[in-house]
């Protein structure tokens, strides 16, 4: 086969055409580094390495740009990658770029669980599903959690008082607060006796 013409696309894309048909588009540079250009002979071999090699290419591209915007977990970034390049590619973009450090899942499991329990508030249980949802490993979330040492009780004080405490002397303030804590994670018994904090407060 004949590479017969190339064509600049955008977002760095090449138009391969083979025997004069158009065939397909890869990655710039990597065709250049390919060493092929107009008028080289190509085999069919060669045609699929290189179009594996330009979706390994843009799939490093893409997860770069990914953990540019924000830390993710080694899933989040699988989950944007397969689609768009296929398992080969994604998982060869994701090898790379944990050899450099840019996926780490027990750094992200880490800030991403401070986030959770700090920021948001989260019982630990909430923290818990939100990290499995992230694809991280129960074990480590068991040891982040365990060292956290996160008191449920203190962290619904907390949310009442920065969230509920204009509302929470009245009936339907106080189920609204009831409703927004459970929605965060926490357990019935530990939202009773924090409500005692403010009130006295029956069944």
């Amino acid at each position: 086969m004949l590479i017969t013409a190339v064509e600049e696309r955008k977002k760095g894309m090449s138009a391969l055409f083979i025997d004069g048909e158009y065939a397909v588009s890869i990655d710039t540079v990597t065709f250049i580094s390919s060493g092929k250009h107009t008028g080289s002979d190509i085999t069919d071999e060669e045609l699929y390495e290189l179009i594996e090699n330009s979706k390994i290419s843009r799939a490093k591209e893409k997860a770069l740009y990914l953990i540019e915007y924000r830390a993710r977990s080694r899933k989040e970034i699988e989950d944007k990658l397969i689609p768009l390049y296929g398992e080969t590619a994604a998982e060869a973009a994701i090898v790379r770029l944990e050899e450099l450090g840019l996926i780490d899942d027990e750094s992200f499991a880490r800030e991403y669980a401070e986030q959770l329990l700090m920021r948001k508030k989260f019982s630990a249980e909430r923290a818990a599903f939100e990290l499995l949802k992230k694809g991280i490993d129960r074990d480590l979330i068991d040891e982040i959690l365990e060292e956290a040492q996160v008191d449920p009780v203190e962290q619904i004080v907390s949310v009442i008082e920065r969230k509920y405490i204009r509302s929470i002397s009245d009936e339907k303030g106080r189920n609204r607060a009831i409703n927004g804590l459970r929605a965060m994670g926490y357990r019935w018994d530990d939202i009773k006796e924090a409500l005692r904090n403010f009130e006295e407060y029956e069944d």
